[in-house]
């Protein structure tokens, strides 16, 4: 797969916002504040970095996963981080990447094994 590192996270945060999004909604929240409110336990640059930090301390992904990882956090950005410092914010678009990718390439068996890990890491 070709796709630059920020082409790969625009994919992969919006694969993430959907599975966010059919997660809450599955758990039976309907008003639009709590949605949102909620959904940033898991989309926010926070949030992903740590989770990201911890599959890496974890050593939970691949190699190939890990150079696309890579290819998304130290890809340039002609954005800023708004809410969260530098290091999260590259930490996420390298998780948005993996994410991207994985959809992207059709490993989805993979994708879902790694949301149902991030699901469980989040308190809700």
């Amino acid at each position: 797969m070709n796709h630059s590192g920020n082409v790969l996270a625009f994919i992969g945060d919006a694969v993430m916002s959907l599975q966010v999004r059919e997660y809450l909604v599955s758990l039976g929240l309907t008003k639009t504040k709590e949605l949102q409110e909620t959904s940033v336990k898991f989309v926010s640059a926070e949030a992903q970095s740590k989770f990201m930090t911890k599959m890496l301390d974890d050593n939970i992904l691949s190699d190939d996963e890990l150079a696309i990882y890579r290819r998304g956090r130290n890809a340039k950005s002609a954005s800023a981080a708004k809410n969260a410092d530098i290091k999260d914010y590259r930490i996420a678009t390298g998780f948005e990447a993996l994410w991207g990718y994985l959809h992207m390439s059709k490993q989805l068996e993979r994708l879902e094994e790694l949301w149902e890990l991030f699901k469980s890491e989040v308190e809700l």
